[in-house]
């Protein structure tokens, strides 16, 4: 509408993780956690599905292509290094397994995941 201020990127993030945890939830998951902080930094989304842990981390950008090649090696080792301080701080989480997904917005609110898009060492 003519008029009204385009969203911060903040909010475009906080919509994008928004629709993240619907589909998520949509697919079973229980979101444990949303922008979960730690020393070694931010996850995202947290979630669990009969004992499989999720840390998700949440990309938007114009297209869904775009949105899937974001995400950087600097990015994947804060990842992992969060993963850990959570995993010590809440022994009970991912009895069943543990895996990084990556969930894709784009900016017409299309949603995808990428189950167990990357793993330690890659």
């Amino acid at each position: 509408m003519k008029g009204l201020p385009a969203p911060t990127r903040h909010a475009r993030g906080l919509a994008a993780e928004a629709a993240a945890c619907a589909a998520l939830a949509a697919e079973g998951w229980t979101v444990l956690a949303r922008r979960a902080r730690t020393p070694a930094g931010e996850v995202d989304v947290v979630a669990e599905r009969d004992g499989l842990l999720a840390l998700v981390e949440v990309k938007r950008r114009r297209s869904l292509v775009e949105a899937a090649y974001a995400l950087g090696a600097r990015q994947r080792a804060r990842l992992l290094a969060a993963a850990e301080v959570m995993l010590a701080a809440n022994p009970g989480w991912g009895a069943a397994g543990v895996r990084f997904d990556v969930i894709v917005v784009d900016a017409a609110g299309r949603v995808r995941r990428i189950a167990d898009a990357f793993r330690a060492g890659d």
